[in-house]
């Protein structure tokens, strides 16, 4: 069995040392040469070490001042579920309720964007094709806590009513309900879940640090006869919310 990576190794130990109150929420740690010194490590070790625990949201660096241990947050919960289409088209305001939080969203939609290669993909249509881009930023509180992508085929929803997510008199009520008034009817999503680290525009748009971990999600809704309506592409920071999946049982 190999052994454990030391910046692992320093960040159990800068865990159990805030875990056992020898530094507490708001105190500001060592230097990284003192650390790394009382550790047997160099400090480019600690350096790694404090990043994870920053992007857990364990720590908090503070730029020109040092890195201090994190005031605790309640995590935010986002459950992804079969059941998330509300009657109103907005199962995040249904979330954020849930957790005594006020929930809303901020748009911008860009109608007749050329779909890049793999947006093309994921929609089943040619490179380039024509597709109405939406991006959202998600808000608790008026805190943003998630970020979206959203790409439909303009093919599909272009001369109706229901082409513009966020506006005309569909405008909120979601993809599936909105697909509804135009005869389409969805039948199922299919999402990917994978971390990865921030981008610089996300962390800053979120509110987190620099390379902090994130998970994106690869979301496509799917027709009936098994024609890609809408793809997106959700950003949800690890160290301020909570995925769940709920998954139902047919009996």
């Amino acid at each position: 069995m190999s052994e454990q990576p030391p910046y692992l190794r320093i960040a159990d130990e800068l865990r159990r040392r805030i875990a056992e109150h020898e530094w507490t929420p708001g105190d500001r740690l060592p230097s990284r040469a003192q650390i790394g010194q009382e550790c047997g490590v160099g400090e480019n070790v600690v350096r790694r070490a404090q990043e994870l625990l920053i992007s857990q949201g364990v720590l908090e660096g503070r730029a020109g001042s040092g890195t201090y241990v994190a005031e605790p947050r309640q995590r935010v919960r986002m459950v992804r579920s079969a059941a998330r289409e509300q009657p109103d088209g907005s199962p995040f305001r249904a979330d954020m309720k849930a957790v005594g939080r006020n929930g809303g969203w901020e748009s911008r939609t860009d109608a007749k964007v050329p779909a890049p290669a793999e947006i093309a993909a994921r929609l089943g249509v040619d490179d380039g094709e024509l597709c109405v881009r939406t991006v959202y930023e998600f808000l608790a509180d008026g805190r943003p806590v998630q970020l979206a992508t959203s790409w439909e085929p303009y093919d599909l929803t272009g001369g109706t009513l229901a082409v513009l997510p966020e506006g005309g008199p569909h405008a909120g009520a979601g993809v599936v309900n909105r697909m509804a008034q135009i005869g389409v009817t969805v039948s199922h999503a299919v999402e990917q879940p994978e971390p990865r680290q921030a981008t610089p525009e996300e962390a800053s748009l979120l509110g987190i640090q620099k390379a902090a971990l994130v998970t994106h999600i690869r979301r496509t809704y799917y027709s009936v006869e098994g024609r890609p309506v809408e793809t997106a592409d959700i950003v949800v920071p690890a160290a301020l919310c909570e995925i769940v999946y709920e998954i139902p049982i047919n009996r």
